[in-house]
């Protein structure tokens, strides 16, 4: 059975995080559809463009195992303005489905209302907006069951493995790691 990923394309995206999460995933043989919110070429936070697989309003959540959502405060802000991005969100959690972010996405899984007490991070820049959180300013990728998060591009290619450890194992993580010459993959927390 093929593992699905969606990964929302919204304007303003931050590229690094995305570009990662992408590649990353598609190495583990993990399809990924890049859904874009806003059709053609979608606009990233340093001015590159990338074309999405298909357009959100085309798509169906439900048939995908995980969302991930890449960072970058414009593509933040335009998901959570996406009423159907927020509700992906919430389906995904509530069916126990892989839900992720990145940067400053992980305010979009806040304005979702999953949070909750479960622990997270961010990027530093939006400690302040995720006030009443368990957020773990320390940790670079924080587990907490189905939900994942990290702290932004420097921390992508640890994200993304952590990704692929939990949708196909520890194995394959390794494995990608040490093909890719990544010298260690984060633990569980």
């Amino acid at each position: 059975m093929t593992i699905k990923v969606l990964v929302p394309l919204a304007e303003g995206f931050e590229e690094i995080e995305t570009v990662t999460i992408v590649d990353v995933l598609r190495r583990a043989e993990i399809e990924v559809t890049l859904a874009g919110l806003s059709p053609g070429p979608i606009l990233g936070s340093r001015g590159m463009r990338l074309q999405a697989d298909a357009d959100w309003a085309a798509i169906d959540p439900a048939a995908f195992d995980g969302i991930v959502l890449p960072g970058g405060m414009g593509g933040t802000l335009n998901m959570i303005e996406s009423e159907g991005v927020l509700q992906a969100v919430r389906s995904f959690f509530d069916a126990g489905k892989l839900t992720a972010a990145i940067c400053a996405a992980p305010m979009v899984l806040s304005a979702a209302g999953i949070v909750g007490e479960r622990p997270i991070t961010a990027h530093p820049g939006v400690h302040e907006k995720l006030a009443g959180t368990r957020l773990r300013v320390d940790e670079r990728v924080v587990r907490s069951g189905n939900l994942l998060t990290s702290q932004g591009p420097g921390t992508a290619m640890e994200f993304a493995l952590a990704l692929v450890e939990h949708l196909a194992g520890e194995a394959l993580a390794r494995e990608l790691a040490s093909s890719m010459v990544v010298e260690a993959v984060a633990g569980p927390n």
